[in-house]
């Protein structure tokens, strides 16, 4: 047993499995806190820490897998995690037995949840881990002609489609996350660098038309959402920005080294165990914990990144390319609601917000990454020349 972990570790980027770990340790800390402070029990905790030895333990049986053969099993994950979601765009809180379809938590108008009992899941996270794959796998058999039309436009539809469905669902912010990886990811398999401009230019002048034409196409509290961040100052729109106004206060009144974890005095952020984990953790660990979770996460980018630079192939490199893009969208939605910048739209801050189906789809992520690193490393070794 021992030489096999032995030899396992030789294989595998500790370091990266080792700021995964770390993640969820401040998440735990930090929801800790939240419970003798705020919440009155530990059960975000309890679910955390479950959430992520469950997920390492998973993201160590995926490292072992090849990601190749999981990207030709497209057939099996894509057909599973969209089975799951397809029902959610039909059934809005039906109840059968102990299961709820379309459940939306927190009674909201986003219906992408199942509930089982008292647990809850949301099948787009294990279908943004398929979206990945079959993404990669598109583009890396295409062999670097993208920019021709009759591969463009399938990478289109494949890339425009998934996020469509989410939004469907209700759940904008995970689909502007399943968009921003899809997009990455085409500009790394070569998109062109004019089309990229074109597009970006197209995409501002169409959406701007768009509401000036359409200025009903926005849902109301949507529209408030984007007005909150304009006129933060406005008394109309109190209810709207009160949590992003709370948030920004915790941040600020932070400090150096915070409130403390248990001292009970700490500025009340709704949710705070959610989508505004980073704004209580800067409240109560201060500038040093609020750098040290964006250290963390930063160099889990860089070190994905470096992971698909060292890739024996195309497809591990957009897979690699795929998980960034994640990590990397989902960071910049969610620090830019709680430096009030951006409108709040549901974005999880990965690793630290309290979900147990976001933390265990995050280590699968992890574990894709493992892979790719392991079969690149193996593939070097055995290039090497025998003396």
């Amino acid at each position: 047993m021992y030489p096999l972990i032995r030899r396992y570790l030789r294989r595998v980027d500790v370091l990266y499995l080792a700021l995964c770990l770390l993640c969820s340790a401040l998440s735990v800390v930090a929801l800790v806190s939240l419970g003798y402070n705020q919440l009155g029990s530990n059960n975000k905790a309890s679910v955390q820490v479950i959430a992520s030895l469950l997920g390492f333990l998973l993201a160590v049986i995926f490292s072992t897998v090849d990601y190749r053969a999981l990207a030709r099993a497209w057939p099996l994950h894509a057909t599973l995690s969209w089975g799951l979601v397809l029902p959610t765009l039909f059934f809005h809180n039906v109840r059968a037995g102990v299961l709820t379809i379309g459940y939306d938590a927190g009674g909201t108008s986003n219906y992408s949840w199942y509930r089982v009992g008292g647990m809850t899941f949301q099948p787009a996270e294990l279908a943004k881990i398929s979206f990945i794959l079959t993404l990669a796998l598109h583009l890396s058999q295409l062999r670097g002609q993208v920019n021709r039309p009759k591969n463009l436009l399938p990478l289109l539809l494949h890339i425009l489609l998934p996020p469509f469905l989410i939004h469907l669902q209700g759940d904008d912010g995970t689909a502007l996350v399943f968009l921003g990886i899809g997009l990455i990811m085409l500009y790394a398999g070569g998109l062109s660098h004019w089309l990229v401009g074109g597009a970006l230019l197209g995409c501002v002048a169409g959406g701007g038309a768009l509401l000036v034409l359409k200025p009903n196409l926005l849902k109301g509290y949507q529209f408030q959402r984007i007005m909150a961040i304009l006129t933060p100052e406005d008394p109309a729109l109190a209810d709207i920005t009160y949590q992003q106004n709370k948030g920004s206060m915790a941040i600020g009144t932070g400090g150096l080294t915070g409130q403390g974890l248990f001292s009970g005095d700490h500025i009340f952020v709704p949710n705070a165990w959610n989508d505004f984990i980073f704004a209580y953790l800067a409240n109560v660990m201060g500038f040093v914990g609020a750098a040290l979770a964006l250290l963390l996460l930063f160099w889990l980018c860089l070190r994905t990144l470096r992971t698909a630079m060292q890739s024996a192939d195309a497809l591990g490199r957009l897979i690699c390319v795929g998980i960034f893009a994640a990590l990397f969208v989902q960071c910049v939605i969610n620090l830019g609601m709680n430096l009030q910048v951006l409108p709040v739209i549901g974005v999880t801050l990965p690793f630290f917000s309290a979900g147990g189906s976001s933390v265990v789809m995050m280590y699968l992520c992890v574990g894709l990454v493992l892979s790719v690193g392991m079969h690149a490393r193996t593939s070097r070794l055995q290039a090497r020349p025998i003396l």
